[in-house]
């Protein structure tokens, strides 16, 4: 089978990581990047060009949608951007894997989603973390019944970022906010934990935010808690005014699941009353990245156009649960054309 050639768009931080999973991943490789900027392009490329590639560098999209040697396009920009970038990418013909969120709100959900079954060609939210070995383990787990039945589940995900109104992070014009960048993680994860034990997950019963808004409108803080039937609640906080240990906390009747760092977890550990914990590890292969570029790749060339692990289904619910959030907190970004009214917290 021939090199799957795989288009970066966008070459920051998290594209690089991208890139060394791709270039360590067998039948994987990186054909050509687009950026707007042209020396931070051509220094991407001349860094992942290795072992008798050249990786391309260009500033043209057209020139990156036109490219016979691309078989997936990996979209890296901020936020904002992820749903023009989508529906050039779609419309083209060519297949996307876009990090997390894949776009800001569940209008632009709708819309991507669409164009993708309308024209038959894969579209896959990047949650790396649902591909982490360590969660095959928390499955089997949830799904013996080990803690017996759910009752809470309780996380946190947050650094301390130095404010800087220019940063992607703190931008309304770039998406940002704690919520869109951290708070993602810890919402996907409610949901897959549901899933596994309920085979779905079920709506909400009720749902509670706050947030502590940056100067810049953003929400730098939120916490929120999450309520379903039966009284299992969900409560997390994400933040980047704040340290926490980032620990997903899995509370059922007779123990508690524990995976720290949960988001790129590679550990886990099983407390039940009366027993020795049990400690397991299970790392990375290559780098974390592996699992969501295989499971693209494998799709791809089946002719599938989304992929159970995250579906689109599944990314839409997500992307209503931030909606939500959002609109009790009023946090909103200027270029939303449609925004929603505000909660009774305005």
């Amino acid at each position: 089978m021939k090199t799957f050639g795989w288009a970066v768009i966008g070459p920051g931080k998290i594209a690089h990581r991208f890139a060394d999973a791709v270039h360590r991943t067998d039948g994987a490789g990186l054909v050509v990047v687009q950026g707007r900027d042209s020396a931070r392009a051509a220094a991407f490329a001349q860094s992942w060009s290795r072992d008798g590639t050249t990786v391309k560098a260009t500033t043209d999209v057209d020139a990156l949608l036109s490219d016979d040697h691309v078989d997936g396009i990996y979209i890296a920009t901020p936020h904002a951007f992820h749903a023009d970038a989508i529906g050039c990418c779609l419309a083209a013909g060519k297949p996307v894997l876009c990090e997390k969120p894949l776009v800001v709100n569940q209008a632009e959900g709708v819309a991507a989603i669409s164009l993708s079954r309308e024209n038959r060609v894969f579209l896959m939210e990047a949650v790396w973390t649902r591909f982490l070995p360590v969660y095959a383990v928390v499955r089997e787990w949830l799904q013996q019944g080990a803690i017996g039945g759910v009752r809470a589940i309780q996380s946190s995900f947050c650094f301390n970022l130095p404010f800087d109104p220019a940063h992607r992070a703190f931008d309304p014009a770039q998406a940002g906010g704690s919520l869109l960048d951290l708070g993602i993680y810890n919402l996907t994860m409610t949901r897959w934990i549901l899933a596994m034990v309920l085979g779905k997950c079920p709506p909400l019963k009720s749902l509670h935010a706050s947030a502590v808004l940056a100067s810049t409108g953003v929400d730098q803080r939120l916490a929120a808690t999450l309520e379903f039937a039966d009284g299992v609640t969900s409560q997390f906080v994400c933040g980047f005014d704040a340290s926490a240990d980032n620990t997903l906390r899995i509370i059922g009747e007779r123990g508690v699941i524990s995976v720290p760092s949960f988001w790129q977890g590679t550990d886990a550990q099983l407390r039940v009353a009366g027993k020795d914990a049990v400690n397991i590890s299970r790392p990375f292969r290559v780098n974390g990245f592996e699992g969501e570029i295989e499971e693209a790749m494998a799709r791809i060339r089946q002719g599938d156009i989304e992929s159970p692990v995250i579906s689109h289904a599944e990314t839409l619910e997500t992307l209503v649960w931030m909606d939500r959030i959002r609109d009790i907190v009023c946090v909103r970004y200027p270029f939303e054309h449609s925004p929603g009214k505000c909660g009774p917290s305005c």
